[in-house]
């Protein structure tokens, strides 16, 4: 697969949403691409759509990121593969809606697995490589990871997903931090309500937070993809779900609880 005048972007959950719009923007910009989703159906057939409309070769690696082994499974197969990562994209993600005591344990601990631990551990088994690139080579890499705008307030009846998310940003943002001088840059993507599967698997399709818009997928990686070019640390897409995160810092914190929980509300 590697070739010498492409570089590579790994996306994970690249079989729809923003995923899926990612490994189309990364196509379209020239790179091959390694997709991981669970479904290999999907992701043949997305790299089937990127080959034809850009001649993009892409390594499909259809595992479950919720598996602990999952990530050193991903690296394996790309250091198999001779494929240096360019740029990593941690989009994989899901949501539970409803209150914290009566939720499925076992789902609250995959999404923690999901959105948090298995975010961490890709990002720490390739970010050495690229820092370590980065000295010979002018652009070393890029790490992108995907949180959400929840991650800048609680969120009752979602609270895992959106402690999950603060955890992304937070991270983000300090890695981003320790790598100023080092060629190698981290952005976090803040997204509000977009239009993908995610309501559908998080139950959330008819709170009032959707009811309010949803922006469109395909937007916000673009606005991803730009901000990460950029080397912005923290990327939040659309202008009103900027006005809403910047708003949560000057409110009393049981006022943004209380505030997100009508949200959470149908």
């Amino acid at each position: 697969m590697p070739t010498p005048d492409r570089k590579t972007a790994l996306i994970t959950g690249a079989s729809f949403g923003i995923g899926l719009e990612f490994a189309r923007i990364f196509a379209r910009e020239g790179y091959n691409l390694v997709l991981v989703a669970r479904s290999a159906d999907k992701l043949r057939q997305l790299a089937s759509e990127l080959e034809k409309a850009h001649g993009t070769r892409s390594l499909i690696l259809a595992t479950d990121l919720t598996e602990p082994g999952s990530p050193a499974y991903v690296l394996d197969q790309t250091a198999r593969a001779g494929i240096h990562v360019d740029v990593l994209v941690n989009n994989a993600g899901f949501g539970q809606y409803g209150f914290f005591a009566e939720n499925d344990l076992e789902e609250c601990l995959r999404q923690i697995q999901l959105n948090v631990t298995a975010l961490t551990h890709l990002t720490r088994l390739y970010l050495p490589a690229m820092i370590e690139r980065a000295k010979i080579e002018r652009d070393g890499g890029r790490i992108l990871n995907v949180a959400s705008t929840a991650a800048f307030q609680p969120g009752p009846l979602m609270a895992v997903y959106y402690a999950t998310k603060a955890y992304v940003l937070h991270l983000s943002e300090a890695i981003a931090n320790e790598l100023a001088e080092t060629g190698v840059t981290v952005t976090c993507l803040c997204p509000g309500p977009t239009a993908t599967e995610f309501q559908k698997r998080a139950n959330i399709s008819g709170i009032r937070l959707t009811k309010y818009g949803t922006m469109d997928a395909r937007a916000v990686a673009e606005d991803g993809y730009r901000g990460l070019m950029a080397g912005k640390p923290v990327v939040i897409s659309g202008l009103k779900n900027w006005l809403v995160a910047q708003s949560v810092r000057f409110a009393p914190r049981s006022m943004v609880a209380a505030i997100a929980r009508k949200l959470q509300e149908d």
